[in-house]
This record gives C-alpha cells, structure tokens and sequence, in this order.
C-alpha cells in the first residue's frame, strides 16, 4: 500500500482536514468522487479502492474526517453533528474547486453521506453508501430504543459517558484494532453473539474477540492505524456518537427523501448493519441500486474488495460516463 496519495491539508468549514487525491479525470468530465470513511477508521481505509476508482476515469479523494487521522480533531461534541460534518464536505468541495461530488461511505460515513443528500442536495451528483442503509427517522430519539431494545451496555448508549471510552481505548490501541478488525461470524452464530457483541467496551475489558476468524486487514497495516490514533487519539471518533440524538432532534421537519442517483451496498455477514436493515429504503431513495456482497462482514473494503470495486465502477460509468 505504499503507493497510497500524501497527504494535502485545505481548510474546510473552519478546520484544517487531511485530503488524499488520485486524480483519474484531469479534463473534470466528472464530479470528484469523495470517499468519507466510518469508525474507527481512517482515510486508509480506502487503500484499495482508490486507485481501481481513479483508474476508471474520476477524480478520487479521500479524506480523514474531522476528529481521525491528519485532521484537525477538536474536542468540542457539537462541532460533530451532521450540519456540521456535512458542512465540512461543502468546504471541501469548496477547497477543491468543485460545484458537485459524489459522495461515497462506509459505516458513519455512510450516515454522512446520506446526510449530505438531505442536507446539502445541490452539492450531490450521486450517493454510494457501503453496509449503511438510509433508516426513516424514528419516532423517538434513537439512543432510548437502542438501550430499551439491546441494553444500556450497547456501545451506543456507553458512548454518550464523557471521556471514559475514548481514555480506555487509548489504553492499547494495538488490542484495540486488534479486537476490532476480525472476519465475520456465520450466521447460525449470531443469535448466541447477541447483544453481548455490542458491548465493545466490555469486551475490550475482557479482551473478548468478535469471533475465532484473523483481522481482516493485513499484517502490516495494524501499524498505520497505530499511528493515526495516536496522533488524533478517540475522542472524534466517539464524538461521532455523542450527536446521534442530536441529529435525530435537528432532522425534524427536513425532507427525508434522497432525490440523487444512489447505490448500495451491503454484506451478507455483516453483524452490525445486516443487510435486511435495507430493507425498504426504496420509499426514502427513488432512484436507488442495492447489491449485497456475499460472505463478508461489515469490513467490505478489505474483505471484498475486487467485488467492491467492481460494483462501484459498473455503477458509476452506468451513471456519470458522458
């Protein structure tokens, strides 16, 4: 992966954010293709995508959002609501030039690219959201039904503690990616993996794997992540969480529906976001692709990344070759 982009730091809704560009369509017959990854990742979870995308004629740019990696990660919870994450993408496409992109995610950056959709519609040309589904907005406010339905050890409802997760993460990064990212469980496993798979800080205490199966991610990889959360520690990241009822609060009365063309894609062992929780997204997405990757978990980049890439690219030259 050593031929991953260098970093390029712009500055983007008042904050200084870490850009990776491999720039396939210098003649811009495209919208920039943006890549916002989810937690706990970095822009590097994009490895190997981002040259198969640039390859197939568009201008590709990843980037560590605010609070990860080479960004600047402020510490105040507000500043990581969804007008203000999708406020960071306009600044970005601001920095870069550009009118439109099409947004890409994984994960919470599935969240905020669905998000820039509904906030933001006239900045995007297209939405991919790998594993995360666009969910209709509940009746009430998300972090009660997780901890009613799943318990108050689900990591949703830990995380909204003030520091305590991020300081016990910090504690051993290298457990911590270690634990994190495992192949998936088969499914005749999960009725006995949950809810207690959810508890990711108590398992991190008790050093409890996900499942028997290695990580996903190479070797030598686990060092890059290392270095990141080193740099930008967890509190970002986790402040991610901390804004769930928040932006719940701040959609109310907002036009839900995603009128851009959209594509997703979901993976059939994914524990976290299974793939039925797409179900009926066609009612919120009119214009929407829906594929499942079969025998991957919730890390589809580098579980699967021929068939990722290969779905991505036949949707976007369906959609946006002139």
């Amino acid at each position: 992966m050593n031929d991953f982009p260098e970093p390029k730091l712009v500055k983007a809704n008042g904050v200084s954010l870490a850009l990776y560009e491999a720039d396939g369509d210098p003649d811009r017959n495209r919208p920039p293709l943006i890549l916002v990854h989810g937690w706990p990742e970095i822009a590097f979870s994009w490895a190997n995508q981002i040259a198969a995308l640039s390859n197939a004629g568009f201008r590709v740019i990843a980037l560590d959002l605010k609070g990860f990696g080479k960004s600047d990660a402020p510490a105040e919870v507000g500043l990581y609501d969804m007008e203000h994450l999708t406020g960071d993408l306009e600044g970005v496409l601001e920095a870069i030039g550009a009118e439109q992109a099409i947004f890409c995610g994984h994960d919470w950056g599935g969240a905020i690219v669905w998000g820039m959709a509904q906030w933001r519609p006239e900045r995007v040309a297209g939405v991919i959201s790998l594993c995360t589904p666009l969910s209709p907005r509940p009746p009430t406010a998300p972090i009660s039904i997780v901890k009613k339905r799943l318990s108050d050890k689900h990591y949703f409802v830990q995380f909204q503690e003030p520091d305590v997760p991020e300081a016990l993460f910090e504690s051993d990064i290298e457990k911590f990616f270690r634990m994190s990212f495992r192949g998936p469980a088969p499914r005749e496993k999960w009725p006995a993996l949950i809810p207690a798979v959810y508890d990711i800080p108590g398992r991190f205490k008790a050093k409890q794997l996900t499942t028997d199966a290695g990580i996903v991610i190479p070797e030598e990889m686990i060092g890059v992540y290392i270095e990141a959360y080193q740099q930008s520690g967890f509190k970002g990241g986790i402040n991610l969480y901390r804004n769930i009822d928040r932006n719940w609060a701040l959609m109310e009365g907002r036009d839900e529906i995603v009128r851009a063309p959209s594509l997703w894609i979901g993976a059939a062992l994914d524990l976290f976001l299974p793939p039925e929780t797409a179900d009926g997204m066609e009612r919120f997405v009119p214009d929407l692709e829906k594929h499942v990757v079969e025998g991957s978990g919730h890390w589809i980049m580098w579980e699967k990344p021929a068939e990722v890439n290969a779905l991505v690219t036949d949707w976007l030259k369906r959609k946006f070759y002139l």
